[in-house]
């Protein structure tokens, strides 16, 4: 089957945009789904992390948006806020060629004052988090009347996080007649419940819930007790020196024990999972993003927001109880076609956890002893870049060429040391080389940005 892009009947101006991104190809999922999405029916979807379902949902939409009517035309809810900005990110790209075309995150954290100013200036496409989309609708601050796309993205871990009811009450705003999407990594029961509850005649479309054995080398290590799981923590990042990974824990209290442990050995990590503040998680997100931590130490339904290419490593320190949540896990490494490594921590109670896994698998998995790493060598990888922080953001007008250019011109760096940049409304981040960061906040706190001071300093 043909599986590039031309042989959709999507919007020229769509089109164009996906070349000069150089997206040729769909992926699987896109490949599937699409046709179903573009002949406007509904579909229950899964894939796991990386697939490119966003991408999917995204086109379907905005292949069909009347950018004339300013009222939402299609309600995206996610899990988390950090991955509602990552979708909304995502449709502002691929739209980009579709003039006047508005995107508008609805989240908590955020300024619900704000929120409603923007959704009276109008927006096309709104993606939110259910508590506070439910909190709007109720408000009679934001109308569905004219959405004609209805979509649900994580569904699963919207369940997990207890969104169910939520989810119930702001379909009854969205109108019966409409285009319901729900994607989900995982398909436990309650999602065929939900989809028959929400959908009509909704084709299922299943890829990539498996990962490829030889891109994804996966080790489980038995342990005597749960005391030991530090300890060879330290040795598995000693033994495979990865320039970055992910650890999941099972509670928010062991993720910031962890991560303090491994910071205080010099080891570049942070915590991220519900207890931060909006802030907080921005800041980790960005610094991940960025290269300026070399790890995190996260929680299932904090890590949905991650989204990093090149990671190489995952470490399970407490194996999960689904299976397909495992397999969901260690799918966000071995992307693109690079190897990546899984290690998981198993320790006597848990060994009913790998029967299961490797069920669902449908292979074995040997156990080995943590000595079989060999020699005991401590983690000696520096990430490359610092992320500063810049007091300003969108409401002063600040764009990536100023922020580049006054770098530049102030402390006569060149482009090859600024890494990315993320402007928020009232602050923005930039990565610089590490060796470099000290310099370029020096000469910008005493210089200009578009001719203006701001602050400067290390996130």
């Amino acid at each position: 089957m043909n599986n590039k892009f031309e042989v959709l009947n999507l919007d020229s101006r769509l089109m164009k945009n996906l070349n000069d991104l150089k997206f040729y190809t769909m992926t699987p999922i896109q490949e599937k789904s699409l046709p179903f999405i573009l002949d406007c029916r509904d579909i229950i979807a899964q894939a796991k992390t990386g697939s490119g379902k966003t991408a999917a949902f995204a086109l379907g939409v905005l292949n069909n948006i009347d950018i004339k009517q300013t009222r939402p035309q299609s309600l995206i809810l996610c899990p988390t806020r950090e991955l509602a900005e990552q979708v909304a990110k995502e449709i502002r790209t691929l739209g980009r060629t579709l003039p006047n075309m508005k995107v508008l995150t609805i989240t908590g954290g955020k300024s619900e004052y704000q929120q409603g100013k923007s959704l009276m200036h109008g927006a096309h496409i709104v993606v939110g988090t259910p508590g506070r989309v439910l909190k709007l609708l109720r408000k009679e601050v934001l109308t569905l009347e004219f959405v004609k796309y209805y979509i649900l993205d994580e569904a699963d871990r919207m369940l997990d996080m207890g969104f169910s009811e939520d989810i119930f009450k702001i379909s009854s705003f969205v109108p019966k007649e409409r285009q319901t999407l729900l994607f989900s990594a995982t398909f436990p029961d309650d999602i065929k419940q939900m989809s028959l509850k929400l959908q009509k005649n909704a084709e299922m479309v299943v890829v990539d819930t498996s990962h490829n054995n030889n891109i994804i080398k996966e080790v489980f290590f038995e342990l005597g007790s749960h005391k030991e799981k530090m300890n060879a923590l330290k040795r598995v990042l000693g033994s495979y020196q990865s320039e970055r990974f992910i650890i999941f824990c099972k509670t928010k209290k062991i993720s910031d024990s962890v991560a303090n442990e491994l910071y205080n050995d010099g080891i570049i990590v942070s915590a991220i999972h519900g207890d931060l503040e909006q802030n907080e998680r921005t800041a980790v997100l960005t610094m991940f993003s960025n290269k300026s931590l070399s790890g995190v130490v996260a929680t299932d339904v904090a890590a949905r927001g991650i989204d990093i290419k090149g990671l190489d490593l995952v470490v399970n320190f407490d194996i999960p109880n689904d299976p397909e949540v495992y397999v969901h896990r260690i799918g966000r490494t071995g992307r693109a076609g690079n190897e990546g490594h899984a290690v998981t921590f198993l320790v006597p109670q848990e060994s009913g956890q790998l029967v299961k896994i490797e069920e669902f698998q449908k292979r074995t998995h040997e156990s080995l002893g943590i000595e079989s790493l060999g020699e005991i060598e401590a983690y000696k990888v520096l990430p490359p870049m610092k992320t500063l922080f810049i007091s300003g953001g969108k409401k002063d007008k600040l764009r990536p060429g100023d922020i580049v250019g006054a770098i530049v011109g102030e402390s006569g760096l060149e482009f090859s040391h600024i890494g990315d940049i993320s402007i928020m409304n009232v602050i923005s981040y930039v990565a610089v080389s590490i060796e470099y960061a000290d310099l370029v906040c020096e000469k910008l706190n005493s210089g200009k940005i578009k001719k203006r001071n701001f602050r400067v300093g290390p996130l």
